[in-house]
C-alpha cells in the first residue's frame, strides 16, 4: 500500500535531488534558498527578518554573539547551517560605531574621490580590499556601496556617494560592490531612494514624477545593481511622494522586485521602519537595528500579523527566501564563518590600494603658468593650514573609518555622533619633505591669516590646505569653506602669486579667491595614504588624471534650490522638497538646460600633459550604438586621458540637451595615439515612458559629442536612429 508524501516533504526531496544534480552543476542559490525555507519553522523565519544593533543604545543591549560596536547582528539557524549576519558599515572601510577603543582599519578615499578616478578597475579593487578587511574583522555583511545622486551639493553624505551622473555613479558603485562581494560577503546598495539631503532626512517628503525618477536616481541605483548584483538593498529614511521609502509598494515591489527583477532582500536603514503590515506587504524584508525604530515591528508584531492573516504566510516565506538567497549566492553558507583575526590584515599593501585611488581621484582644477608640478629648483615652500603637518581629513558619521595610528588631531567636532572629526595620520607636509629634500619647507597652521601671509611672502611657493568637514545627519550650511578659510587663502595669495590651494572637502565648494591663486587641486577626502598621494601629485611623481564627478557651482544661487528645503532644528512634522524642479536634469544637465555657467564643469580636470581627440564616428551594430574615436598624447609626459562621450537628440525634447553616454580611461606615452570604442547603454538614448513602463527612443538624428569635459567638446558627429 502506497502512502501519500506530504507536499512539504515532496518539495524538500525535489530540491535535494536538484542540488545533487551533478558533480559539475553550479549550486543554484534560488533552489537552495527555497529548499531551506521549506525546512524552517515560522519562528526560524522570523529570526532572519529581525535585526539588532551591535552596541547598547536606548537601554537595549545587543545579543551576546554580536561583535561589539558594530552596525548590526541577525541570528542564524545552526541546525540548517545558516550563519548569523555580522554587519558592518560601510562603503569607505570597516567602521566602528561610537566606542572607547575603535577598531583601526584602512580607509579608502571618499566615494567621490573613487568616482573622480573614472577608473572601473580601481573601484573594484577598493571594494575588494575593504571586503577583505571586513571578513578578517569577523563580518559577512557590509553596508555599502552608496549611490545617491548629488542633487544637493551641500548634502552631508555626498562624500560617500558617486557624484551627479547616473551612469558614472552607477558603474563606479556597482564595481565597488562586486569587489566587496568577491570576499564571500553580502554587500548592500543604498540608500533606496532619493535620500539626497540630510536635513530632516527621517521625515522629508520628496516629490518627484516617475519618469524623472527613473531617469535619474533610480537609473543610478539600477545600473549599480546590474553591475554589482548586491545581496541587499537598503531602503532610505525619507518619504517619496507621501510614503516612507521602506514601505513604498512602488519603490520596493513594483520597481525593484518586479521591473528590475531583483532577487536579493531589502533591509531598512537604521530607524527607517515605521510599520509592520504595510512595510512587510509592500516589500521590506528585514528590519535593521531595531532599537533605532519606535518598535519591534518585525518581532512579535509580525508574528501576530502572519498568524492573523494580515501578512500572508507566503510573504514571510518570500522574506526569508530572499535573505537566504543572498547568503547562498555570496557563499556565506559554504565558506568558514569569518573569524576576528585583524592580525592578518596587510595594512601596508592595503594602504597602497587606497593611495592609488587617491592619486587617480585628485583633480587638478587650475594650473596657471604651469605652477605645478613643483620644480626641482624651488628653494622655499610655505605649507599652510588644514592640519597638513599631521594628517588628512575624513568624513563623519556611520561611514567613519578609524585609522591605524589613531586620530591625528584629537578634540575636534561634536563629542557625539556624527563626530568626532577624524584626521588620518598621513601628513602631506612630511610627504613633501621626503620628496623636496633640497627645499626648505616652512609650516604655519593658518589660524592667523596675516601671519600666514607673512610666511607665504618669503617663500617661492605657498601651498594652502583648505578643509571642509561634512558628515551624516547634517548638511553643510553653505558651499563656502568654513572657519574663514576663504579670507586665509585670499590673504596668502595676496602675498604670493605662486599660491597652490589643496582642497580636502566633502564635495563642491565656492572659490571667491580663484582668480588670485596659481593652482587648485581637489583632493576630496583622500584616505589612509592621502598625504602621500597629494605630495606625489604636487611633485609630479604622479600625473593627475582625476575628472570631476560633480559640477562646482559659482554660488548657491545657481542651484535648483538656493536654500535647502526643511528645517534642521525641527525633527518632526512633514517637510517636503520638490525634485520636479529639475526632474532628471541633475547637476551638469541642470546647468546646460538653464544656460548657467559653473565654476568648474562636470568631467573637468587638467593634466601635466595635453591630449587631442579625433576620428569620431558613431554607428549602429544591431540594437547597439558604438562610438569610436582616437585619443593622442600631444605633450611631453606620460598621462591618462579620460575621453567622454555625450549624446542628445538634435531635435531636443530630453530633460537636458545632453547626457553622458560613456567614457574610457586611456594611458598614453608622449606622442602615442590609441583607438577607443564605447558602447552606449540603450537607456541613455531613450526616455522612460510611464504609460508603457518602458524606455522609448524617439526616431531622429542624435548628436554624439566627444571631449575632455562636458564643457570641452572637441568633436561631434550625428547618427540617425529609428524608434
Amino acid at each position: 500500500m502506497k502512502t501519500k508524501m506530504p507536499v512539504k516533504k515532496m518539495l524538500v526531496a525535489a530540491m535535494a535531488l536538484l542540488l545533487a544534480g551533478g558533480a559539475h552543476a553550479a549550486p543554484d542559490p534560488d533552489a537552495r534558498a527555497q529548499s531551506t525555507v521549506a525546512q524552517m519553522t515560522q519562528d526560524e523565519k522570523l529570526r532572519l527578518v529581525f535585526g539588532y544593533f551591535g552596541a547598547e543604545i536606548h537601554g537595549v543591549k545587543p545579543p551576546a554573539e554580536a561583535i561589539p560596536y558594530t552596525a548590526g547582528f541577525i541570528h542564524g539557524i545552526p541546525r540548517l547551517n545558516v550563519p548569523p549576519q555580522w554587519q558592518t558599515d560601510a562603503g569607505i572601510g570597516v567602521a566602528t560605531q561610537p566606542s572607547p577603543q575603535p577598531r583601526e582599519r584602512t580607509a579608502l578615499p571618499s566615494g567621490l574621490a573613487s568616482a573622480a578616478t573614472w577608473n572601473q578597475k580601481l573601484a573594484y579593487d577598493g571594494g575588494a580590499m575593504i571586503g577583505r578587511e571586513a571578513r578578517l574583522s569577523g563580518h559577512n555583511v557590509m553596508l555599502g556601496g552608496a549611490v545617491n545622486l548629488m542633487r544637493e551639493p551641500r548634502n552631508g553624505r555626498n562624500f560617500e556617494y558617486g557624484g551627479e551622473d547616473p551612469l558614472l555613479a552607477g558603474i563606479s558603485t556597482g564595481e565597488h560592490i562586486r569587489g566587496v562581494q568577491s570576499n564571500q560577503i553580502v554587500a548592500t546598495v543604498k540608500h533606496y531612494a532619493f535620500n539626497d539631503q540630510e536635513t530632516n532626512r527621517n521625515t522629508i517628503d520628496v516629490k518627484i514624477g516617475e519618469a524623472a525618477g527613473r531617469m535619474s536616481d533610480l537609473l543610478a541605483l539600477q545600473i549599480a545593481i546590474e553591475r554589482g548584483d548586491p545581496g541587499s538593498v537598503m531602503c532610505s529614511y525619507n518619504r517619496v511622494n507621501g510614503v516612507y521609502a521602506c514601505e513604498s509598494d512602488w519603490l520596493l515591489n513594483q520597481v525593484l522586485k518586479k521591473d528590475w527583477g531583483y532577487k536579493g532582500f531589502v533591509m531598512s536603514d537604521w530607524g527607517g521602519t515605521h510599520s509592520t503590515t504595510q512595510a512587510a506587504n509592500n516589500g521590506l524584508d528585514q528590519q535593521s537595528g531595531w532599537p533605532f525604530d519606535k518598535s519591534q515591528y518585525f518581532g512579535p508584531a509580525l508574528k501576530e500579523a502572519v498568524n492573523n492573516g494580515h501578512v500572508p504566510p507566503a510573504r514571510l516565506d518570500d522574506m526569508a527566501r530572499r535573505i537566504l538567497r543572498a547568503m547562498y549566492a555570496n557563499g556565506l553558507m559554504d565558506a568558514p564563518q569569518p573569524k576576528v583575526e585583524p592580525e592578518k590584515i596587510d595594512f601596508a599593501a592595503h594602504a597602497l590600494i587606497s593611495r592609488s585611488i587617491a592619486e587617480e581621484g585628485i583633480v587638478l582644477l587650475k594650473n596657471g603658468g604651469d605652477l605645478l608640478p613643483l620644480a626641482a629648483g624651488v628653494k622655499t615652500i610655505a605649507v599652510i593650514g588644514g592640519h597638513a603637518d599631521v594628517g588628512v581629513l575624513s568624513g563623519g558619521g556611520a561611514a567613519q573609518v578609524h585609522p591605524a595610528g589613531g586620530n591625528a588631531v584629537k578634540g575636534l567636532g561634536p563629542k557625539s555622533f556624527p563626530g568626532p572629526i577624524v584626521y588620518l595620520p598621513s601628513s602631506p607636509l612630511k610627504a613633501l619633505q621626503a620628496r623636496m629634500g633640497s627645499a626648505r619647507i616652512v609650516w604655519h597652521d593658518g589660524k592667523d591669516a596675516a601671519a600666514a601671509a607673512r610666511v607665504a611672502k618669503g617663500a617661492d611657493v605657498a601651498i594652502v590646505f583648505a578643509t571642509q568637514w561634512t558628515a551624516e545627519s547634517i548638511d553643510a550650511p553653505s558651499l563656502s569653506l568654513p572657519d574663514n578659510q576663504d579670507a586665509l587663502i585670499a590673504s596668502v595669495a595676496g602675498a604670493n602669486k605662486r599660491t597652490v590651494v589643496v582642497l580636502e572637502t566633502g564635495g563642491p565648494v565656492t572659490m571667491p579667491w580663484l582668480g588670485k591663486v596659481g593652482a587648485v587641486l581637489a583632493a576630496w577626502y583622500p584616505g589612509t595614504a592621502g598625504g602621500e598621494a597629494i605630495a606625489r601629485v604636487l611633485t609630479g611623481e604622479v600625473n593627475p588624471s582625476g575628472r570631476l564627478p560633480a559640477t562646482f557651482p559659482v554660488s548657491e544661487a545657481q542651484l535648483p534650490r538656493p536654500k535647502i528645503d526643511g528645517n534642521p532644528a525641527v525633527n518632526d512634522g512633514h517637510p517636503t522638497t520638490d525634485y520636479d524642479i529639475e526632474g532628471a536634469a541633475v547637476g551638469y544637465k541642470w546647468f546646460e538646460k538653464t544656460g548657467r555657467k559653473p565654476l568648474f564643469a562636470f568631467g573637468h580636470g587638467l593634466s601635466y600633459t595635453t591630449y587631442s581627440y579625433g576620428d569620431l564616428q558613431a554607428r549602429r551594430d544591431g540594437d547597439k550604438v558604438i562610438v569610436e574615436f582616437t585619443v593622442s598624447n600631444t605633450g611631453k609626459r606620460t598621462g591618462a586621458a579620460v575621453p567622454q562621450v555625450y549624446v542628445g537628440p538634435k531635435a531636443g525634447g530630453w530633460e537636458a540637451p545632453r547626457r553622458l553616454a560613456g567614457w574610457d580611461k586611456v594611458t598614453l606615452q608622449p606622442g602615442e595615439r590609441k583607438a577607443v570604442s564605447v558602447t552606449v547603454d540603450p537607456r541613455l538614448l531613450a526616455m522612460y515612458d510611464v504609460a508603457t513602463h518602458a524606455w522609448q527612443r524617439a526616431p531622429g538624428e542624435y548628436v554624439f559629442s566627444l571631449g575632455g569635459a562636458s564643457d570641452a567638446i572637441a568633436a561631434k558627429t550625428t547618427l540617425a536612429l529609428p524608434k
